[in-house]
């Protein structure tokens, strides 16, 4: 059984052995509430799957991917800035007391990360970078089927890596990170300020005159008609993740790049262009084979990397 945390919600699966989900299901995260409100929550959404699965007998270990920071090895919850209900949280021993069943705990993008290269498009690869882009921007290492953890389970924190020393101050406290100029609210904000100055972009119809209600979503709207400005703010952010990406392929060389998460439909079209702007950006003569491909399991990376934290052991 594969359990996601989120900030508002909690999703659990039934995954087989191939990866295929059999059974769902979902219900709110009490992410404002006290310690024990979170762990009902996420109490109360794996009973109703296993009510409501006639292969509940056959579960035999439960993976949750949460926020980070987390100690996985601990399986502890530490303190992450959108599950502000657990802090220094024994998750894993709470829900192996309730339950009587093994529990494996990692971060989310770790997790998705294990699933593309255990079942999904990062299958036939040795070495994964996995890049999540949506509200933030998660990453995941996985070498020989095995995530990098670093020696206290912090590892792979990708989208904090800083690419502007001077630049905006992230929400971890670091200035300059990748997240704060390429996450789903980044692409939002960048291009608002773009509007300020630009009457005729189709995006003020798309959301109505209401520069709030600009979105990355409507951004790749906008950019499929031809737009303009919204083809500008993309090409502006393909070049910052290229030059991102360039320095984590001359740093790991994968042998692949995953890009999952809720703005990666969006960037699909446009990610070829990553590849001519590693040139100067990326000294690794392997660069421009290196696929960069999108995630087989897009929204359900969270409960897939659950499970498959199960199976599959990790490493340091």
């Amino acid at each position: 059984m594969g359990v996601d945390v989120g900030g508002t919600k909690v999703a659990a699966a039934l995954v087989d052995s191939a990866g295929q989900i059999r059974f769902r299901s979902r219900s709110n995260m009490v992410s404002n509430g006290t310690a024990s409100d979170g762990l009902d929550a996420v109490v109360s959404t794996v009973r109703e799957l296993i009510r409501e699965s006639a292969l509940a007998p056959d579960v035999r270990a439960i993976g949750i991917c949460a926020p980070g920071p987390l100690n996985p090895e601990a399986g502890i919850v530490i303190n992450p800035p959108n599950v502000p209900c657990w802090r220094n949280y024994p998750l894993v021993a709470e829900v192996e007391r309730i339950f009587q069943l093994p529990v494996k705990l990692d971060n989310d993008a770790n997790a998705a990360a294990l699933a593309e290269a255990t079942w999904g498009a990062g299958r036939p690869y040795r070495s994964v970078f996995y890049v999540g882009i949506g509200t933030g921007i998660g990453t995941g290492i996985v070498f020989d089927g095995r995530i990098l953890h670093g020696a206290s389970g912090a590892a792979g924190e990708g989208g904090h890596m800083g690419i502007d020393m001077r630049g905006p101050r992230c929400n971890c406290g670091k200035r300059g990170c990748v997240e704060v100029f390429a996450s789903g609210p980044a692409i939002a904000g960048r291009t608002r300020q773009k509007l300020q100055a630009d009457s005729s972009s189709t995006l003020l119809g798309l959301s109505s005159g209401d520069l709030e209600r600009v979105t990355a979503e409507l951004v790749g709207q906008a950019a499929a008609k031809g737009d303009r400005l919204a083809l500008s703010v993309i090409d502006e952010v393909v070049e910052i993740l290229a030059y991102w990406l360039g320095n984590i392929v001359d740093l790991i060389e994968p042998d692949v790049v995953i890009v999952g998460g809720g703005v990666a439909p969006m960037l699909a079209p446009y990610l070829d262009g990553i590849y001519k702007r590693w040139q100067g950006a990326c000294i690794n003569p392997r660069a421009q084979v290196i696929p960069i491909i999108l995630s087989s399991y897009a929204d359900d990376a969270g409960v897939t990397g659950a499970a498959a934290l199960c199976g599959i052991g990790s490493s340091q």
